[in-house]
């Protein structure tokens, strides 16, 4: 990488911690730090229990959204390939969904990892089925967005029947994860959050430079001695992670996997060395920004953070769209 390229990248880092910084004082309860530093107990207290987690784990969901955007991107080469639009968020909602409703027993130890290991489930099996079929078929775009509607619209009746079938308080946590949400932040779901993401962007950043090779193509990479089929397997393991931790503690939040990575490519180049921290560290700011502005904008009520991402995200996308096809014609 280059001096510019770490520069830009210690440039986001430092931003990221202003951010943050100046997040956790606002919201309904504006929370000053010298107020803190010389206040009472009771508003320290609000800041170490409620605020800072939620900002944290804003922060830590954003990186994750990003990063399984910048691995799903590499894995198809084609800058439009998200967690979102082939159903893979869908299909750990859907999990998670039929963890919530139905009536399922385990030990006490495993609770607080039971609806991640349940979107995990459901995130993998929506990835698998997508790989396969994009690997069988030259028109792999057109055919992982059809496959991707279909897989939505099936995952999304069903959590339509699980909805109808809940009771009052199922009910409400469904409607929250539908439009996505970091309310019920804590720092017992930050911390399982943070144990799967931590390891998992490890694993990826190990494996930047072999999927740097995958761009040259299968055929190619394997001539240059990359095991294709392993570290295809690794990544989808990995992305499917990374959304299976995001969706379990807040519901789906799109178009985060989709825009970052792409923006990260037009700025820093298509080198994962550089694209795969600055998708992290993009995509905890934003995701920092919307939260932030979900809390403060209608205060003291609140908005659903993923209303606004969708909000963002969507003229993008269309742009991207656009932009292709006008290159293509």
């Amino acid at each position: 990488m280059t001096p510019w390229i770490y520069r830009s990248l210690w440039s986001l880092l430092a931003l990221l911690m202003l951010l943050t910084l100046a997040a956790t004082t606002f919201g309904a309860l504006k929370l000053p730090l010298d107020l803190l530093w010389h206040g009472d107990s009771v508003l320290r207290q609000i800041w170490f229990t409620i605020r800072l987690p939620r900002v944290l784990l804003a922060l830590t969901i954003g990186g994750s959204l990003a990063l399984a955007g910048c691995v799903m991107q590499g894995l198809f080469r084609n800058p439009l390939a998200d967690p979102g639009l082939p159903g893979i968020s869908s299909g750990a909602a859907l999990a998670v969904a039929l963890w919530v409703v139905l009536p399922f027993s385990l030990p006490l130890v495993l609770m607080l990892y039971a609806p991640m290991l349940a979107a995990f489930l459901g995130s993998l099996a929506v990835t698998m089925v997508i790989f396969v079929l994009s690997q069988r078929h030259e028109n792999s775009l057109s055919r992982l967005l059809l496959v991707g509607i279909a897989i939505n619209a099936l995952c999304g009746a069903a959590v339509g029947v699980l909805s109808w079938l809940s009771n009052d308080a199922q009910l409400r946590q469904l409607s929250l994860w539908g439009m996505g949400s970091l309310g019920q932040a804590q720092w017992s779901t930050l911390l399982v959050t943070a144990s799967v993401m931590l390891p998992t962007v490890t694993i990826i950043w190990r494996l930047a430079k072999p999927l740097n090779l995958l761009q040259l193509g299968d055929e190619e990479a394997h001539y240059l001695g990359v095991n294709v089929q392993q570290i295809q397997r690794r990544l989808l393991l990995c992305s499917a992670l990374l959304v299976a931790a995001a969706v379990a503690v807040s519901g789906v939040i799109g178009f985060i996997g989709l825009v970052v990575p792409h923006l990260l490519r037009m700025w820093l180049g298509a080198d994962h060395r550089a694209v795969i921290p600055g998708s992290v560290l993009v995509g905890a700011i934003l995701l920092l920004v919307a939260d932030t502005l979900a809390r403060t904008l209608v205060a003291p009520a609140e908005m659903p953070v993923g209303l606004l991402t969708s909000l963002m995200g969507a003229p993008w996308f269309l742009w991207m769209i656009f932009r292709r096809g006008g290159q293509h014609g």
